[in-house]
This record gives C-alpha cells, structure tokens and sequence, in this order.
C-alpha cells in the first residue's frame, strides 16, 4: 500500500542524513519514477523534503522538522509510535524513542490510556546486552571485524568475526557473521560475550549468504534422537516448536526427533522436562544418558 510505502520512506529519511532515489526504488522494490512521486506527495502533505541532484546529491528532510501527527491517520501514528517504542525495549538504548521524537510533536502518544497495545520485548539482562549492541552496529557501520571471548558448551574461545546482522530472536540477542576461527557463518549469543571490541581490520568483500531464521537448524556435528514426552508438557513443545511439531505414538505420547547442535546440550534441553521426557532412541544415547543421571544421584547421595 502507499501509505505504508510513504511511511517506510519517512523513516529511512529520518534515520539517514541522506539517500538517494535509486536505494529508496531497490529498498521497496518499485520505480525510481514511483518513488519520485511518492516524496512529491511527502512534500505535499507539508513535509519539507529537500532534493539535490547530481553526484553527492540525493533526498533528505530539512534539519530540526518535525512531522505534525494530522499527516498520518491517529491509528496509523500510534501503531508506528508504538513499533518503534519496542524496538527501544531490545535495545536497551533510547534511539528510537529520539526518532519518535522526530516524526511526532507528542511522543507519548505511544503509552497513552487510549493505546490499548504495549509491546515489550526485552528480557531481564537487557543492561548487559546494550552497550555490545551499540558497539556491534558501530562495527557495522564503519566495516570492521570485533573480537571477543566466547563461552559455548565446548569451552570458552577467542573470536574474530565479520557481524553482518544483529538478530533479535528467540528472546535473546545474537550476531549473525563469518567466523575466522570457524571459516563459516555462525551465530554468536551476546550474553555468552566478554572482552568485546572493535578492531582495525576491514571487513574483505566477500559474497554474504541470505540469513536464515531456522531454530532448528545447527552446524556440522549435530545429533539427532527421538525423545518421548507425557501430554502434560504438550503446551512446551507448541511454544517452542509449533503445533505442527507435536506428533503422537499409538499410546497417546508425543513423539518428537530432535536434531541438536550436540549431546550435552541435548540433555540440559531433556533434563528441564524433569521426569515428562525420555529418550527413545538412539539406544547409546539412551544409556549414556542413563548413565549421566547415576553420575547426578550419586552427588546427592554423599
């Protein structure tokens, strides 16, 4: 739709110094004639637009403007309003509420009585996740690699990487890029992330893959079981994997396979089903999982 079209153009324009005709056509994949238009059509609703041609030149708000709310719908302002106020909640920082400062007079339009949807996406260690978040769209922004001390199931490592995307996903903040010690695209957890810093070395131009949101999906070594859960924990596996996921066995069991990233962390994943999961196949990892609750008895044993 136009209005929606108008609206992503106003806010690229707002985040960007300046842009040109060209990046606004591949950006919402139209004309550079239709996008002409539509910032003609900007510029009559009494947003002041400026156009400089030629090379170096491109389209861009006047300094210091701010949008008047009578542009956009009520209802439209406060979807926007309260989309962007979400996204400061995952951030932990305050940028985008200083963007709603730009494109509305009144920027608690947001949270107000009438505004019956108040998304909140952060987690309780968003503190601990803002500043590598700044830090990591620094590197972006100027094409450098980051380091740091990474802490996973194998151990804790030194990393060099070239971020290419900040992923916001399963509640939790990732960096999606190359890995040098891995040769491979992986994605990195913030919170599992110390000694974070930028580097000197630019980014090599290098042909970077589509980012795939696959929950499912783990690097070479993954293992796979099928584990069988009581229906008491049916509405766990519906969170975490859809209802497509549950499958059942003639007994009335759910009857999941698993593919894992590795062993120890498929059982941490079995364990926090306390007694509602069993594995039931391999055979091996059955018995080496067996064995590993003897190893956990004995403990509480002494």
């Amino acid at each position: 739709m136009k209005i929606d079209r108008l609206i992503g153009i106003l806010s690229i324009l707002l985040q960007k110094d300046k842009v040109t005709a060209r990046e606004l056509a591949d950006k919402f994949e139209v004309s550079r004639r239709t996008i002409l238009r539509d910032v003609d059509a900007l510029g009559m609703a009494g947003i002041p637009i400026i156009s400089e041609p030629g090379q170096g030149g491109g389209i861009s708000v006047m300094e210091g403007y701010k949008v008047d709310r009578t542009v956009l719908s009520s209802e439209d302002m406060k979807a926007i309003l309260t989309g962007l106020q979400s996204l400061d909640s995952v951030s932990g920082s305050n940028r985008y509420r200083r963007l709603m400062e730009k494109i509305s007079i009144d920027g608690s339009a947001a949270v107000n009585a009438d505004n019956h949807i108040i998304i909140d996406l952060s987690n309780w260690g968003k503190s601990a996740v803002s500043d590598k978040i700044e830090l990591i769209k620094a590197a972006m922004e100027r094409n450098v690699k980051i380091a740091f001390n990474y802490f996973s199931p194998q151990g804790e490592s030194r990393r060099m990487i070239e971020p290419y995307h900040l992923v916001f996903q399963w509640s939790s903040w990732y960096v999606w890029g190359y890995c040098a010690k891995r040769e491979d695209y992986r994605l990195f957890k913030l919170t599992r992330m110390t000694e974070l810093t930028l580097t000197d070395e630019k980014i090599c131009g290098r042909i970077v893959p589509e980012y795939i949101c696959d929950r499912m999906q783990h690097p070479p070594g993954e293992v796979e079981a099928e584990v069988k859960f009581d229906d008491s924990v049916k509405w766990r596996i519906i969170d975490e994997f859809g209802a497509d996921f549950v499958k059942y066995d003639e007994n009335g069991n759910i009857i999941v396979t698993f593919t894992w990233s590795d062993i120890p962390a498929l059982y941490r994943y079995i364990l926090s089903f306390g007694d509602k999961a069993e594995i039931v196949s391999p055979v091996e990892y059955r018995r080496d999982f067996a064995r590993f609750l003897k190893k956990m008895q004995k403990k509480y044993e002494r």
